[in-house]
């Protein structure tokens, strides 16, 4: 029996693009056309996940824009608006050391160590590309300092002390009053 894939998420179907069961794309990877590389897609229906087959992609302008196998109109396309898009993470590629896949680092412990002192601050709970640096979006709980939300940069080296994947945890160096 095959292995369940574990599934990651990489982008979502947007509007119908034309009357020939095409839609709009918008991709999580980086570069975006990226996301053309990992087959097969898994879409989160709201009756389950639903195996789909990419039959043609493209680019138009600054947009992405897919057929799926078996959707030739519109009508057929308006059923995948809004559904995003999995695929398994075995699909991604390898990292270089002290590299990490974003999914990897939600849900990771964040403690603060600041003035000779370690705080809990919370959870990751997302990542925000911001230009300058990734942020990560962390929240408090019943077991951290407070229950604050706080934007941490991603800065490894200045700001991003350890990441442990193992461990569950990551250290920063950040004023838990910021």
């Amino acid at each position: 029996m095959a292995e369940q894939p574990q599934l990651i998420t990489v982008g979502r179907i947007g509007a119908v693009y034309g009357v020939r069961g095409w839609v709009r794309v918008q991709s999580f990877t980086s570069p975006p056309e990226k996301i053309f590389d990992y087959q097969p897609w898994w879409l989160k229906t709201p009756a389950g996940i639903e195996l789909v087959e990419v039959r043609a992609s493209n680019t138009h302008g600054k947009s992405l824009v897919v057929q799926l196998a078996g959707v030739d109109d519109r009508e057929r396309a308006k059923h995948y608006a809004r559904l995003e898009i999995a695929v398994d993470v075995a699909l991604l590629p390898a990292l270089e050391s002290g590299e990490y896949y974003w999914h990897q680092l939600q849900g990771l412990r964040v403690t603060a160590e600041h003035g000779g002192t370690r705080h809990k601050l919370g959870r990751v709970v997302r990542l925000m590309e911001t230009g300058a640096n990734d942020v990560l979006v962390v929240r408090g709980d019943h077991d951290s300092l407070d229950e604050r939300e706080r934007l941490i940069p991603y800065l490894p080296e200045h700001t991003i002390r350890r990441v442990d994947l193992a461990g569950g945890e990551i250290l920063v160096d950040w004023d838990p009053e910021f």
